[in-house]
């Protein structure tokens, strides 16, 4: 068998909780700050938890089965 090569953009982008899960940064958080309010700017500051949807894509792309 070969062996399973990462996605290098996906190990920069996703992380891995204790538990398992995985975390991930928001979108809109880069650029064109000005017009989004301060409320909407610190919410999308945390990390959030990927859907399960998405999940399993991710988990392939980062070489975990």
């Amino acid at each position: 068998m070969p062996k399973v090569k990462t996605n290098s953009g996906a190990k920069k982008r996703f992380a891995l909780t204790g538990t398992g899960k995985i975390k991930r940064k928001h979108a809109y958080k880069s650029h064109i700050l000005t017009k989004k309010t301060k409320k909407q700017k610190r919410r999308l500051t945390h990390f959030t938890i990927l859907s399960k949807a998405n999940e399993r894509s991710v988990k392939e792309m980062l070489g975990m089965k």
